[in-house]
C-alpha cells in the first residue's frame, strides 16, 4: 500500500508529434477566489491546474524551469470547453 508521500498525481503526456498550441496569457488577478479543480503532479517542471473562477473555467500554467516560476493562463471559458482543453494537455494534444 503506498503512503500518502509516495504517491505521484496525474502526470501530462509528452506533446504529440502535432499537438495544438495553447494560447497562454499572462496571469492576473480577476476574481477574488480561485479554486483548482485539478491539477498534475508537483514533480515535473511544468504544472497544469484546471480551475474555476466566476463561473467560469481555464487552465492554469505554472512554469518552475527557470530561475523564477512563470504563470500563464488559458482563456476563461464556459466548462466544458475547459474540461476538452484539459484533456488535451494531459493526452499531449495540446501544450
Amino acid at each position: 500500500m503506498l503512503k500518502a508521500w509516495e504517491y505521484h498525481g496525474i502526470h501530462a503526456a509528452s506533446g504529440l508529434p502535432r499537438f495544438a498550441p495553447v494560447e497562454w496569457y499572462p496571469s492576473v488577478p480577476r476574481a477574488e477566489r480561485v479554486r483548482v479543480q485539478a491539477h498534475t503532479c508537483e514533480c515535473s517542471p511544468i504544472v497544469y491546474e484546471l480551475c474555476t473562477a466566476g463561473g467560469l473555467f481555464f487552465v492554469r500554467r505554472r512554469d518552475r524551469s527557470g530561475p523564477r516560476p512563470i504563470l500563464t493562463e488559458s482563456e476563461w471559458v464556459i466548462k466544458r470547453r475547459a474540461e476538452v482543453l484539459w484533456l488535451r494537455i494531459l493526452n499531449g494534444g495540446a501544450r
